[in-house]
């Protein structure tokens, strides 16, 4: 077979349409793609190539080689989306070829997934602003309610009845909480979270997040510690509101998570860029800590490590997730080092506004976490404080059984039932005996039962030689 019978055989072949035309704009070759697509036989030999196109003019065809994307009519005046690409030949028979692929059904399905794209984020739009509207409403009749238990907390006398009022109040907090949190996390999820940048004094607001969170943490007979890098200046502008937001978090999931040992927070300025400076934070605790798998769940949202410490410690899983957007909001990134029953450590910087300008200084980086995480690794009396037996284990154990037995005489439920769960981890490496006798110990606190919290108290102090 000669050269120009197989060119002749692969262009009838071919899945693309192929047709050449003359000076005249005469068609003087098609193929078999050409014919199906075009509704074209062997008699459009010859006839005018304008038909193809809407306006009959071809003028605006460009013969450099290049695919362009333009509307191509059948014999039948129907039309379809398609490449077409002309290129100019030095035969004098056929000077002009034109290769026309139909990206019709391709181009449906482009349109059909953008539409679906944008139907997809209308509904979630939707959602998104139902969710807001709601959390708005709840609001009104929560506060409604804290307001008045306020009113009956200052002309109430009654021990019982004050107890009944604060637990209502501390719910209706904690609803607060959970509605700002849904409320927040909605707003970051539809882009309309903005910052709000003002002047505030960085030290009283550390020192503000530090009298929050003292009482709970010291209650548990934790130790904590605070300590803020001399170079920070006074005044600094940012969202001091989000910034103590993030705080609280971390914090609060430090106490929460921890019950022997320390919950502290680092803050030191790592870098300064005229009037910009980057602030680092560490917040480290001694607490149960979190295995290498279970971290990528830390920062998604409805997400926790298991179903256990949802139903344990109670919490949304919103909590980290929008502490992660509002460090990402402020030109940051966070992080977090943990090993089971080691501690666990978080770390985020954050860009502010120094109120003074000075010339740009670049300060040693973040080796600082590394010192500090080392430290707490290095700590005996934290890892003495799990050995059952040894000093450390006695003296802990000591406190916390203290606090419990006084907590359950001054009928204070809810610190009982959280001493009584240190009490059980502490005994965690004791026999079998005295941890099954640990674990009822707890039940009893849960279901504030005096009798049997007092009887198996004295059991275990009694089998423990405390």
């Amino acid at each position: 077979m000669e050269n120009k019978d197989v060119f002749e055989l692969i262009i009838d072949n071919a899945i693309e349409i192929f047709l050449a035309f003359d000076n005249d704009n005469c068609i003087c070759k098609i193929n078999e793609m050409a014919k199906k697509e075009l509704q074209l036989d062997d008699n459009a030999i010859g006839t005018s190539i304008v038909f193809i196109f809407q306006n009959g003019d071809i003028s605006e065809l460009i013969f450099d080689g290049v695919a362009r994307e333009m509307m191509i009519y059948r014999k039948n005046q129907t039309c379809f989306r398609a490449l077409v690409k002309a290129i100019k030949t030095d035969s004098d028979v056929s000077p002009y070829v034109l290769m026309i692929r139909n990206i019709s059904d391709q181009y449906a399905l482009e349109k059909a997934a953008e539409t679906a794209k944008m139907e997809v984020a209308a509904n979630e739009q939707v959602k998104t602003e139902f969710v807001a509207n709601v959390t708005h409403e709840l609001r009104t009749p929560v506060n409604g309610i804290l307001g008045n238990i306020n009113i009956l907390l200052e002309n109430e006398t009654d021990s019982g009845k004050i107890d009944a009022l604060n637990t209502i109040k501390r719910s209706c907090n904690a609803m607060n909480e959970l509605i700002n949190g849904i409320l927040d996390f909605s707003k970051l999820n539809a882009g309309k979270f903005t910052l709000e940048k003002r002047k505030f004094n960085f030290r009283k607001m550390v020192d503000f997040v530090k009298s929050t969170h003292m009482p709970r943490i010291t209650e548990k007979g934790l130790e904590f510690f605070v300590t803020i890098s001399p170079e920070i200046p006074e005044a600094v502008i940012g969202d001091e509101l989000r910034i103590t937001q993030i705080l609280n978090n971390l914090l609060s999931n430090a106490c929460k998570f921890t019950h022997v040992g320390k919950v502290s927070l680092e803050i030191l300025m790592t870098a300064k860029e005229k009037n910009r400076i980057e602030l680092f934070f560490i917040v480290l605790d001694t607490g149960i800590g979190i295995a290498k798998s279970d971290m990528d769940k830390l920062f998604k949202s409805f997400s926790q490590v298991d179903a256990s410490v949802s139903r344990r410690y109670g919490g949304t899983g919103l909590g980290l997730n929008i502490a992660k957007q509002l460090v990402d909001l402020m030109g940051g990134h966070i992080t977090v080092d943990s090993e089971p029953n080691k501690g666990t450590m978080f770390s985020f910087s954050i860009w502010v506004e120094s109120v003074d300008e000075e010339n740009d200084i670049k300060l040693t980086e973040n080796k600082y976490a590394k010192n500090i995480r080392e430290a707490f690794e290095t700590d005996e009396e934290l890892s003495k404080a799990y050995e059952y037996g040894s000093k450390d284990n006695i003296s802990e154990m000591k406190t916390h059984m203290s606090k419990l037995i006084l907590c359950l005489e001054m009928d204070n439920w809810e610190k009982a039932e959280m001493f009584a769960d240190s009490i059980k981890r502490l005994t965690s490496q004791a026999p079998k005996d005295i941890k099954v006798l640990a674990l009822k110990l707890k039940m009893a606190v849960q279901k504030a039962d005096y009798d049997q919290s007092v009887e198996k108290y004295n059991e275990l102090k009694k089998i423990c030689d405390l």
